[in-house]
Formats: structure tokens, sequence, C-alpha cells
């Protein structure tokens, strides 16, 4: 193999840490295999502003997604709940590896579980889902909007500038943090964020050389599992402002997709079951079923 594979990835620890991942799989695949990283900064590293301000998804790919178009990497790695359903032409989702844990996780000062924080206790999270899903919970709690990599989150705790943060999982476990969960939330009571736990291997879509490479470290299950939560988010219009969350596995031989979504008016949740190869079908009618007023026809993609 004479080409090094250029891989781009955000300036992050955990970012860093993921396309480690990826490129320990990629290895086991091809042994030979050379890459090379580029660490590239986004919209979102720059501005502290909140995600629904400078344009929610999308902020933390589209400078890695230029580069890709560019070709000045040749694969991106992205934590898959940032890539927008609809890609950017010329672009292809090659590879989704298995996934990691999906669950959401509280981080506290002193490690207290969710049942023994004080009244009115501040959770940080720049996340609307998170935090509608947690005054359901726990009504009396104040959310705050922060912003920021794990590290500085945490550190929010520790300075007490928060009783709490929720975070996912999947992000603690990569960097070894996993122990700093001190309540974990059950699928039940927080739905994931539409594709949270799995990474993205984006490529251009006429480099069949990188294709043919990266789609060795694809997992079927974990990408009809994604498929099904990505139609269900550009259903309701892909840059969707409601809170949206969305989790689907794949076990003997169905698909079953479970969602919630908050109109403004309550939260809404359902599930559907259905074939593994039916998965993008089966997202967008369950946001046909969560939606409060009829959605505009598909438009056959």
């Amino acid at each position: 193999m004479n080409r090094t594979f250029v891989i781009g990835a955000r300036r992050s620890q955990l970012s860093l840490r993921q396309v480690d991942i990826v490129v320990a799989a990629l290895r086991a695949a091809h042994l030979d295999m050379r890459t090379e990283l580029c660490e590239i900064t986004t919209q979102g590293d720059v501005s502290s502003a909140p995600l629904s301000e400078i344009g929610g998804l999308g902020v933390f790919t589209k400078a890695i997604e230029g580069a890709l178009l560019a070709g000045e990497i040749d694969i991106a790695v992205h934590s898959l709940k940032d890539l927008p359903p609809l890609l950017a032409e010329g672009l292809a989702l090659a590879a989704v590896p298995e996934r990691a844990d999906v669950r959401d996780a509280l981080v506290t000062r002193g490690g207290r579980p969710l049942a023994e924080l004080r009244r009115g206790a501040r959770i940080g999270t720049g996340s609307t889902r998170r935090a509608v899903q947690l005054k359901v919970l726990r009504p009396d709690l104040e959310t705050v909007d922060i912003r920021g990599n794990v590290a500085t989150r945490i550190a929010k705790v520790d300075s007490s500038e928060c009783d709490g943060v929720v975070l996912a999982l999947a992000g603690l476990e990569r960097l070894g943090l996993a122990e700093k969960a001190a309540h974990i939330f059950s699928i039940e009571e927080m739905t994931p964020a539409v594709g949270q736990g799995a990474l993205g291997i984006e490529v251009r879509a006429d480099d069949a050389e990188t294709i043919a490479l990266v789609v060795a470290i694809d997992h079927a299950a974990t990408r009809a599992a994604v498929t099904a939560e990505r139609a269900f988010l550009e259903r309701l219009g892909a840059g969707c402002r409601s809170p949206v969350g969305a989790h689907a596995t794949v076990g003997g031989g169905a698909l079953r997709l479970r969602a919630t979504v908050e109109w403004g008016t309550g939260v809404r949740t359902g599930e559907l079951v259905g074939a593994p190869e039916n998965a993008r079908a089966l997202g967008r009618q369950l946001a046909d079923d969560l939606s409060p007023s009829p959605l505009p026809a598909p438009d056959g993609r």
C-alpha cells in the first residue's frame, strides 16, 4: 500500500482518542495501512455561545467536511451525534464502527447520585434534550447552559460553579473517566441523542480506494440502528430546534426504535419495531407518529 491516508478530526482530547480507536481498528484490518493525523479547529471549538445560537448540528463537522472535499484529508472521524443526517454533496458515511455505551451520565461533586442532590441544585449541560428530560425526573433542579470539552465541564463541578454536569457515558469511558459517573441514566429516564456513542467515518463518495478500506470496520447492527435514528431526525427537519432523542437496537432479527421529542406542549415518546433492512422507513414513520401536525411528504430519498 503506497498511499498515506490523512485522517481529519477535531482538536480535542476526546476526538483524538476516538481517532486512536479508529486507527487501531483500521490497522487491525489492514496491517500495512499508513495514516497521518490532521487536527482541525471547528466553529464549535472557537465559539462559547450556546449551540442553538451558532447553528446547532454541523458546527463541529463543517470545517472537517470542507477539508475532506478540498482533498486536504482522506478520512474524517466524527462523533456521529455531531454529524447532520444530510451529508454534504460528494461525501459518504463509509463506516460506522461498533457502538459504545449510548447512555448519559451525571457527574456530581462528591459523587452524589441524582436522588441525593439538594433541591435547586445547578446542573450544567449544553443540551436542551438533556435539560428537558432532567427536569422531568427532578423538576426542582436548575439547569445551566455550559459549553466546553469533557475536562472543562468536569472542572466546573470541581470549582463549585455547578453541582453536577450531564455527559455522554461513552466519552467518559473513552477518556478513562467512567468512575466519575455518580448516576447513569437508563434509556427510559433519558433518551440519548441521535447517534450517541457511535463514531462516523466520512470519506469522499468518489474515493473508491478509501471506501474499500474503511468499510472493513463497519458494524452492520450499529449502522442499521443509527440509520433509523438519523432518518427520524431528518424527517423532523434535520436541524429541528425541538429537543430530540432517539435510540435504536438490533437483536433477534428486529430493529427497535424509541424516540422522544419535546414540542413545547410536553414530551412525546414513542416506539416502533421492524426489520433492520427497513431502518430508514422505520425512523421516518416514528417521526410522523410523534409530530403534533402532519409533516411534508418525504422527498423520496
